[in-house]
């Protein structure tokens, strides 16, 4: 489904965009499984913008077993893959799902930050796919810094009050001011219809605007773990939460479990 091109791109700058990957039929299943996300928010769905903000951010994680709509993108899209092609993995495992949905006028940004100093994962072979539903201009699109990926791990805050909730605070650096000097950092970002994909490393340094006038933005997610990707049990609470897992798998283990199913192998498609 992609190019050397491409994964030659996602292995240099931790980021690619990969145009029309999906089907209509495809952003069809995910347009649906968003929309019942939404009437259905689980346990783990937030709300991630104040309460004066004039919009809604909301999202929400690890629904794919009630979510017939996802269920089907993930076993049946392909992307999984995708997935195994630019992680140069021989397998590729799903991490979860993740909603995020800002709806018109919503004036929260996401702010800079890497995904995988909030999991309980370690290793390198991982991508998560960011996959909109509705067009996104540049304006409001997702934006990486090109290279990030390659580290080092920054310190994790919390979204809302920027509070060091995982790592002791001290313990790893912290962000640089992105956008205070953003003509000093190479910042790549797309303009995207429904079809389009980014896909991006879990270390790559990435962060979006909030939306603007009457489009919504409602985004699916799928993350994925190659064959070098071990469970790191954390003290703290994790993002998302995978409560029990420590006391089912040990410490640098596989990430064997029915909760983290192999969708992919090299050798055939396992559904």
């Amino acid at each position: 489904m992609i190019q050397p091109a491409d994964i030659a791109a996602f292995q240099r700058d931790g980021a690619v965009v990969l145009r029309q990957l999906f089907t209509a039929e495809q952003m069809g299943w995910l347009s649906a499984g968003v929309d019942w996300n939404l009437g259905n928010l689980s346990s783990l769905a937030k709300v991630a913008s104040l309460a004066d903000d004039p919009g809604r951010f909301v999202e929400d994680f690890c629904t794919w077993q009630q979510n017939e709509h996802y269920r089907q993108f993930i076993f049946h899209s392909g992307v999984a893959g995708t997935a195994g092609a630019l992680m140069q993995s021989d397998s590729a495992r799903l991490y979860h799902d993740h909603m995020l949905t800002k709806e018109a006028n919503t004036r929260q940004r996401t702010p800079w930050h890497q995904d995988q100093p909030y999991y309980n994962i370690e290793g390198q072979q991982n991508v998560s796919f960011w996959i909109p539903v509705d067009p996104v201009s540049r304006e409001t699109t997702l934006e990486f810094v090109c290279g990030s990926h390659l580290g080092p791990w920054l310190m994790p805050r919390s979204f809302m009050d920027a509070q060091a909730r995982w790592f002791p605070d001290g313990s790893l650096a912290d962000l640089p001011d992105i956008d205070a000097n953003r003509q000093a950092f190479p910042i790549l970002g797309w303009a995207m219809q429904p079809g389009d994909a980014v896909a991006f490393h879990m270390l790559a340094l990435h962060g979006a605007p909030g939306t603007s006038g009457p489009q919504r933005r409602r985004v699916f997610s799928a993350r994925f773990m190659g064959e070098d990707i071990r469970h790191a049990p954390r003290r703290w609470r994790t993002s998302p939460e995978f409560a029990g897992l420590s006391q089912q798998l040990p410490a640098g283990a596989a990430m064997n479990h029915p909760l983290f199913p192999v969708v992919w192998r090299r050798t055939q498609a396992i559904f």
